[in-house]
């Protein structure tokens, strides 16, 4: 009796057959001053070992009165997903007010055969600063350190040779 539940936990592992991931990228960019535009890049992967069809994605995260839809749909539908294929679904977004954003996870819903429709959610984005402001400080300090760095760095290896040219060495002490 034991044994037969054995095989049918291990036939129940072996069922789902199709290992859906989707990964969610953003990337934003500044148009003019006060209006920031977010691309958003959806992939998905079918790691698994069977294929799977009727494949939805729904991103509901981007509120319309903090983004306006520019290019593109926040939702797609594909037929069927073959084993190792890789979908990509881009969109365009501008903002329309400042402050922190935190989006959550795309859903992706599809269809395997020996199983009913099936659920998997994308990676989250990072919380995204809409119209930060930029702090320059750091272009500047990119800026001294490709400039300074070659002499700081030569600077170093010789006072690194100086001290160890004057420092005694172990084996050179009197033993008494």
């Amino acid at each position: 009796m034991e044994m037969r539940m054995r095989k049918q936990r291990s036939v129940s592992a072996l069922v789902f057959l199709a290992l859906i991931s989707a990964s969610m990228a953003t990337s934003e960019s500044d148009i003019k001053s006060g209006v920031q535009r977010v691309f958003v890049t959806v992939d998905i992967y079918n790691q698994g070992s069977s294929s799977a069809y009727d494949v939805n994605l729904v991103d509901d995260t981007w509120n319309s009165n903090l983004f306006e839809i520019v290019n593109g749909n926040t939702s797609k539908s594909w037929a069927k997903l073959d084993v190792g294929q890789v979908l990509s679904h881009s969109f365009e977004l501008k903002s329309k007010t400042k402050g922190l954003f935190y989006g959550s996870p795309a859903v992706v819903t599809f269809r395997v055969p020996s199983k009913g429709v099936l659920q998997a959610y994308s990676t989250p984005i990072l919380p995204l600063d809409v119209l930060a402001e930029t702090i320059p400080e750091k272009k500047l300090d990119l800026r001294l350190v490709g400039r300074f760095g070659p002499q700081v760095s030569v600077l170093s290896i010789i006072v690194t040779f100086m001290y160890l040219m004057v420092t005694p060495s172990k084996g050179s002490k009197k033993k008494r």
